[in-house]
């Protein structure tokens, strides 16, 4: 037996009760990586304490690619950006982990004053570290010691985020392991949901480009640390490295196909729609466990410019999302949805909307006012209009 019900949004009612008791609140699954959805994180905790961000840790770029190449390990900084984003800021929480955790060393001192003040750190004796009690403190503290003594000579420690060493100490002491210490992570914050990579291993991504070009490495994807790809992207790929072309498969462990199938809702975010949506759909087992989920299945496209989508336009993106998760042509998915909702801001251009050839894909376009400007979407908006559908 199958129950429907009109969609409301925002649906007053329900976002009542969802505040009332965020405890119970419903589960939002999110594919993402970057910082794209931490003002969106932060919105939804005053709803739900149960939305779920499965997070690539492909990156490359940043201070995460130091920690990579020093331990061979994946990125950690998306990951730590949202355990942060879902911290439990009040003084029910711990606001004096939150802040350790959030700071970042001097871009601009020498290294021998950056190693003092991890030195601080470790021993205890940093202003940021005095106020934690035990036995968090020395969880903290066993975490930072490991990573100093096993930090290269020649290791660049300006800018370096704390969390992420934290994090890189806890995954070296835990035999290379990066769930335990995501989970003490984010205990030690309280962390108001549930956040992990996708998978716990060592790859980057790779594309091919229109013109034949090949690029390996998600920071020359971004337009952010090098210019934009001035070819669109045709496929993409996780790889061994990022020196050479070398296809790798990794496979969905148990638990996170268990949070894909049983979410109330999945979105596919605004964020670069290659390197954080994309990349974690790559993952073997993500296309059957979004399959078996019954619930809604939401795409929110970027608004603005991303520098990945040359090229594409909105309904090539939807067609090339089907395709990547089901595997088959797009009318697979009027049997076996994928994508069941296209949520757009009421005004905003996106370009060609097909209604017609998109609902005999299975597909409905609902709009509602969602954004803030032109180029970015208002956190409380589109919590309320996610919200909505559960």
């Amino acid at each position: 037996m199958q129950v429907s019900r009109a969609l409301c949004i925002p649906d007053p009612v329900r976002l009542q009760r969802y505040r009332h008791l965020p405890e119970l609140g419903p589960s939002i699954l999110f594919f993402s990586g970057g910082s794209a959805l931490n003002k969106l994180s932060r919105e939804l905790k005053r709803y739900t304490h149960n939305s779920i961000h499965l997070v690539t840790p492909f990156d490359s770029g940043g201070s995460s690619a130091h920690l990579r190449r020093a331990f061979a390990m994946p990125a950690v900084g998306d990951l730590r950006s949202r355990i942060m984003a879902l911290a439990d800021e009040t003084v029910l929480g711990q606001p004096d982990v939150y802040h350790l955790f959030s700071h970042r060393l001097a871009k601009h001192q020498s290294q021998t004053a950056l190693k003092a003040e991890l030195e601080r750190l470790v021993n205890g004796e940093h202003t940021l570290i005095k106020p934690v009690s035990n036995p968090l403190k020395s969880l903290i503290q066993t975490q930072l010691r490991v990573v100093q003594q096993r930090l290269p000579e020649e290791f660049d420690l300006r800018g370096a985020s704390v969390g992420n060493l934290i994090i890189a100490g806890g995954y070296l002491n835990n035999e290379w392991q990066l769930d335990p210490i995501v989970f003490l992570f984010s205990r030690l914050v309280k962390t108001l949901g549930q956040v992990v990579t996708i998978v716990d291993a060592d790859a980057h991504l790779g594309v091919r480009l229109q013109d034949g070009t090949m690029v390996l490495g998600q920071h020359l994807l971004t337009g952010k640390e090098v210019a934009p790809l001035a070819s669109p992207i045709t496929s993409i790929w996780l790889n061994d490295g990022e020196q050479s072309h070398k296809e790798v498969s990794l496979s969905l462990s148990e638990d996170r196909g268990a949070l894909i199938r049983e979410a109330d809702i999945i979105c596919y975010p605004p964020g670069s729609f290659f390197s954080s949506i994309c990349a974690n759909l790559l993952v073997a087992g993500v296309s059957e466990a979004i399959g078996q989920n019954p619930n809604p299945k939401i795409y929110l496209p970027n608004l603005g410019t991303d520098p990945e989508q040359l090229g594409w336009s909105l309904m090539d993106r939807i067609v090339f999302l089907i395709r990547l998760v089901s595997g088959r042509e797009p009318e697979f998915n009027v049997t076996h949805p994928v994508l069941t909702w296209l949520l757009l801001d009421c005004d905003y251009d996106y370009g060609e909307v097909n209604e017609v050839s998109l609902d005999k894909l299975g597909i409905t376009v609902v709009r509602a006012p969602l954004k803030r400007n032109e180029h970015q979407y208002d956190e409380v908006l589109v919590a309320e209009a996610l919200l909505s559908f559960a």
